[in-house]
């Protein structure tokens, strides 16, 4: 079966392995393939998936995998507008920190769920748009981080279960007891577009962000963009346009003190609260 390639390949970093994803055939299927060996094939209509991975590697690993990148493949194909963000909420409403890789926003999530805040979804935000107001899907009960991310959260001394025996990533698990999950789709009421880190002693702090800013803002942090065709690009930005016009769009800038990770979740969730005030 003849293979066109659609991406040919990525850089490692915090969140995606290197991968290539291949059309098969005459569109019938696509293979994603990873740098570790793992292949995971989807029909055309994403209805239908396979996977499989070498040894040593684990179903637990595969699985890592169709949760992450293979479901915002999936998302992108059935054409759902999907933010690269991890969200929580408040009063009821969903709040998505938006960025790219190694930006924080899984440390943040993490943060404000040992604060008590319920977190919605952690990396992928798939969004839907109903009567005039985007909501977001549920995403899976916890939140992956780089054990330096959980040692500056939790200690050096304390561990957190590996997301597979064969990974570094650990995870915290939302699950009800000293964290909570948001089981519900929930409307969106603001994105905090997370800048680079800054040392300035007025970090962190949030800003309105121009409607241009807004826009630029999420066109560079839609899930897996570098897959879309033009047509779907120009569906996707007329969509972008719409949400920006629609949902306030801040920019965040987080501190580089790892220790004022608190001082920005009290910060977001003043914001955040806020907004909702406002909006009522």
């Amino acid at each position: 079966m003849p293979a066109v390639p659609l991406y040919p390949g990525g850089t490692n970093n915090a969140d995606a392995p290197t991968f290539q994803v291949e059309q098969l055939g005459h569109g019938e299927f696509f293979r994603l393939s990873y740098s570790d060996g793992t292949q995971v094939v989807t029909d055309a209509q994403t209805q239908r998936i396979w996977g499989a991975t070498p040894t040593p590697l684990t179903l637990e690993d595969l699985c890592t995998y169709l949760v992450g990148s293979v479901m915002g493949f999936v998302l992108r194909r059935r054409g759902i507008l999907t933010l690269h963000a991890s969200c929580f909420c408040i009063d009821g409403f969903a709040f998505a920190l938006c960025g790219s890789a190694g930006c924080g926003k899984s440390t943040a999530a993490a943060a404000l769920a040992l604060r008590g805040v319920s977190i919605l979804s952690e990396d992928i935000a798939a969004l839907r748009e109903k009567d005039g107001k985007f909501y977001v899907a549920p995403g899976y009960p916890r939140v992956n981080l780089w054990p330096d991310s959980a040692a500056h959260l939790f200690g050096a001394f304390h561990s957190l279960p590996k997301i597979t025996p064969n990974w570094e990533k650990c995870f915290l698990g939302l699950n009800g007891n000293h964290t909570k999950f948001e089981t519900q789709e929930r409307p969106l009421e603001a994105i905090y577009v997370m800048e680079s880190r800054s040392q300035a002693p007025n970090a962190p702090r949030i800003r309105d962000a121009s409607p241009r800013a807004a826009v630029l803002g999420l066109v560079q942090n839609t899930y897996m963009n570098y897959l879309l065709n033009r047509e779907q690009r120009a569906n996707e930005f007329d969509m972008i346009v719409k949400l920006a016009a629609s949902v306030p769009v801040k920019l965040l800038t987080p501190s580089s003190d790892v220790a004022r990770i608190n001082a920005m979740c009290e910060l977001l969730e003043e914001d955040a609260s806020h907004t909702t005030l406002r909006n009522k």
